[in-house]
């Protein structure tokens, strides 16, 4: 019988195949993972309706494919297998008829029996990978959510160590191999994709400015015990998404998509600030949607949620949409200045450096300690000028350089 690729989402119609997990010969329960693919940066596992033998692929990774595109052959369970004589015949009647049953609902109520025969496990993506990280098999779990949907405290039930194990996944970053040649195939195609069209039609111009954030310092150290026993891992990166979705406000034209088709510059009403994260496939760009009506915590939970999904490859495609300005950082490897590219269509993108600490003179011309943090800005010249770019750094680094007023609500906000 056939299997096709399903329907990955509103508006999504095709996809890469990044790797099967399934192979032939294998045998399969409903609902297992059959593959993965990606599909506007978001890698996703395709679960199987059916329960039965693999066949044969009909696709190879780093293949592109349509939705409704057979990509897999298999055997259900109760059906022999088809002789080679049989099999274009077998074929054809799989193709007009061989659908697989509609699956039943669930009924609603907590720690719904997932092994009831016919039903297929609801898990999300990361619940599946972390399961298979721990060795569980989801028909036999429980599940606490929605309709009988299995969640990550309903695996932490089973094994006791598995919500820490599913916080921060060891991840090894391949610098490569001397020697080999890498296909160039899934996220790192897209990527290249993406920067080679960025650079052929934005001219970019830099603008860096240095930043005294002794006092932010300061602050994240008196706070991150407090957000900690909440929690909520407390970062100087939450700060920074703070300040700018506050600095776009005062200054719209950075918060703007160049819509080159149309011929306008498109300013935007709403805030969402992307944030660049080196997965070990290669950077992602999740987006904090509405930062300017966050508060910290707030924020700083966003990141630690969609840095970790990120980094396991399970970001959905709902939190890689909608970015109206990105900040992307190299602070936690080294360097203190870069040139970063733009994410079209937005028209600007801040990286962060190092902090580091140095002498500066006061105002009266005393020798201090200083923390300080190098901003580095690309904008699209075609929207910004020179002049516009260094107004918006200013906003952003008065607010890094008087960080209390982070803290407070947007109604005692002042300019």
């Amino acid at each position: 019988m056939d299997f096709k690729l399903p329907e990955l989402g509103e508006g999504v119609y095709e996809a890469e195949l990044v790797a099967w997990l399934v192979q032939p010969g294998q045998t399969v329960k409903r609902g297992q993972a059959l593959m993965e693919v990606l599909t506007d940066k978001a890698t996703m596992e395709v679960p199987s309706p059916f329960a039965g033998t693999i066949s044969e692929h009909q696709a190879e990774p780093g293949q592109r494919l349509k939705v409704g595109q057979v990509v897999l052959i298999y055997t259900s369970v109760g059906q022999a297998a088809p002789k080679p004589a049989e099999k274009a015949v077998s074929e054809a009647v799989s193709a007009a008829v061989g659908k697989p049953a509609a699956q039943a609902p669930r009924k609603n109520g907590n720690a719904t029996p997932s092994a009831r025969p016919g039903l297929a496990v609801r898990a999300a993506p990361s619940v599946r990978y972390l399961a298979r990280k721990l060795g569980i098999d989801l028909q036999g779990v429980g599940g606490s959510g929605p309709q009988g949907r299995i969640l990550v405290d309903d695996l932490a039930a089973i094994v006791p160590s598995a919500r820490a194990t599913a916080k921060r996944p060891a991840d090894k970053v391949d610098y490569g191999t001397p020697g080999t040649s890498i296909k160039l195939q899934g996220l790192r195609r897209k990527i290249a994709e993406r920067m080679a069209q960025a650079k052929q039609t934005i001219p970019h111009y830099s603008y860096v400015d240095e930043c005294d954030v002794t006092d932010l310092v300061r602050l994240r150290d008196s706070l991150k015990q407090s957000f900690a026993q909440a929690g909520v891992k407390l970062t100087y990166l939450a700060f920074l998404v703070k300040a700018v979705a506050q600095a776009l406000k005062d200054v719209p034209i950075v918060n703007a998509s160049f819509d080159e088709k149309a011929g306008q510059i498109v300013l935007h009403d709403h805030y969402h600030i992307g944030v660049a994260v080196a997965a070990p496939a290669g950077l992602i760009v999740p987006v904090i949607h509405d930062a300017d009506r966050k508060d910290l915590a707030q924020i700083a939970r966003d990141l630690d949620r969609l840095s970790a999904e990120a980094r396991a490859g399970k970001a959905k495609l709902e939190d890689l949409r909608g970015a109206t300005f990105t900040i992307t950082s190299i602070g936690n490897i080294g360097g203190l200045i870069s040139t970063p590219i733009i994410n079209p269509p937005e028209v600007g993108i801040l990286g962060l450096g190092k902090i580091v600490k140095r002498p500066v003179y006061d105002p009266p011309g005393t020798i201090r300690p200083a923390d300080l943090l190098y901003l580095s800005f690309s904008f699209d010249h075609r929207v910004v000028d020179g002049a516009v770019g260094a107004a918006f750094g200013n906003e952003v680094r008065k607010r890094l350089e008087s960080p209390g007023a982070l803290l407070l609500p947007e109604s005692l906000r002042t300019t």
